[in-house]
């Protein structure tokens, strides 16, 4: 084991035996490399083995700051099946569970801006352009920030049901009025890709910029043009999530198995 990993196998335990605090700092590089006896370079690569493992974070002005690691991986159901809750309105497939109350870290607000690569794709506009993003990050109760939920809206869609870009957009939300505006029923694609986060993903999840996001986009079409009106990009600390999914047999598999005709 080379010298910075045994400095991070140590560290590692004395974060998850308690030695310090969730939200407190390690020692200062100069107390470290003197615990330690080794130099800056030994005690960075260990701090940056325990960036990924979501066990620390550096924050300017603060320190080393020791993370919240206790927290339950959450498992996303895979199925395909959109749902309808009569007050919110649609529910995709998602980290909660029945009953679970979420919460809001800050307060959700929409502004516009110039669209960036990934959603300009998804939408099938130019890079730039001026598009609205509604944005929220939510955790379930009591937990650090689980999500970046960004929703960017067309122009055209905002056109026709001019109340999805106002905070508040009654009953089963934006959804509802971008369907009674008559480009219902909506249609949904799903992309999911693992990548790094941004700075301010970083920042707003409360994770280093080590740490692995998980990245699920959801593309919604309108049945009277056939245009992208809608996507919805939530980004997930990866060490929070996994995903499940059910696996079933086609006919082909089926048990027991057919019988094999002899050859002619």
């Amino acid at each position: 084991m080379a010298r910075y990993e045994e400095v991070a196998a140590d560290l590692r335990t004395r974060i998850k035996g308690g030695e310090y605090d969730v939200g407190g700092t390690l020692p200062r590089y100069e107390e470290l490399t003197a615990t330690y006896g080794v130099g800056r370079g030994v005690i960075s690569a260990a701090l940056a083995i325990l960036e990924r493992e979501g066990l620390v974070r550096p924050i300017k002005r603060r320190g080393i700051v020791v993370l919240d690691w206790r927290i339950e991986r959450r498992r996303i159901a895979r199925s395909q099946l959109v749902t309808r809750n009569t007050t919110t309105g649609y529910v995709f497939p998602a980290a909660s569970h029945p009953d679970e109350r979420w919460m809001s870290h800050g307060r959700p607000f929409r502004e516009r801006l110039p669209a960036p690569e990934r959603v300009a794709e998804l939408m099938d506009i130019e890079a730039g352009t001026e598009t609205l993003r509604r944005r929220r990050v939510t955790s379930p109760m009591g937990e650090p920030p689980f999500q970046v939920a960004d929703t960017w809206l067309s122009e055209a869609v905002i056109r026709d049901a001019p109340q999805i870009a106002e905070a508040s957009t009654g009953p089963g939300g934006y959804l509802d009025r971008i369907e009674e505006a008559g480009h219902g029923p909506i249609s949904w694609m799903e992309f999911i890709r693992t990548r790094m986060p941004s700075r301010e993903e970083a920042q707003l999840l409360e994770i280093s910029q080590e740490m692995p996001v998980l990245e699920t986009a959801i593309v919604g079409k309108s049945a009277k043009s056939g245009e992208t009106i809608e996507v919805t990009i939530r980004v997930i600390p990866a060490d929070r999530v996994e995903l499940v999914s059910e696996l079933r047999r086609d006919k082909t598999a089926s048990w027991p198995k057919a019988p094999v005709s002899p050859a002619p």
